[in-house]
């Protein structure tokens, strides 16, 4: 019977142990992490954009992309606000790991990936009550883009270049 109970719990450890390593990946790249220079100082031109930065790019890139009307625009503003809080929010989670990194142990570490898995699905829940409303009000054509950029995402345009 024990084992029934293992192998069944086996899966679901191993999707949870994947999930974890894929989101810290994804959402860390803000911070500077390097393992095998923890010393080594990055130059100007390899320093990665903060969190408020990237999101004033997409903000720009979404607007042009959705081709957002006058009638959209409260409905606009209201999804960019929460952008931007987001990305203020994860900027200060980024600069604690940074100006705490060398101090950190192993357990603090993961306690924080877990804090920033933890944000960025609030930040997502945040996201998606302002985005169903600009959504709704959207074109077909709009939201034929809409669909294109949120289900292939960035990778897949780069992809074609």
């Amino acid at each position: 019977m024990k084992r029934e109970i293992n192998q069944g719990a086996f899966p679901v450890t191993r999707i949870v142990v994947v999930m974890a390593a894929f989101f810290s990946m994804l959402f860390m790249a803000n911070a500077n992490l390097s393992i095998a220079a923890p010393t080594a100082k990055t130059s100007p031109a390899v320093e990665k954009t903060s969190a408020v930065d990237h999101a004033e790019a997409r903000i720009k890139e979404l607007q042009g992309s959705l081709k957002i009307t006058g009638a959209q625009e409260k409905l606009w503003n209201n999804l960019t606000q929460v952008m931007r809080e987001n990305a203020k929010e994860m900027d200060a989670l980024t600069k604690d790991k940074r100006e705490n990194s060398k101090t950190m142990n192993a357990v603090e570490n993961m306690k924080y990936h877990s804090q920033i898995m933890e944000a960025h699905l609030s930040q997502v829940k945040k996201f998606i009550p302002s985005f169903e409303e600009l959504y709704a009000s959207m074109s077909d054509e709009q939201k034929k883009s809409a669909d294109t950029i949120f289900q292939k995402g960035r990778m897949e345009k780069h992809k074609k270049k």
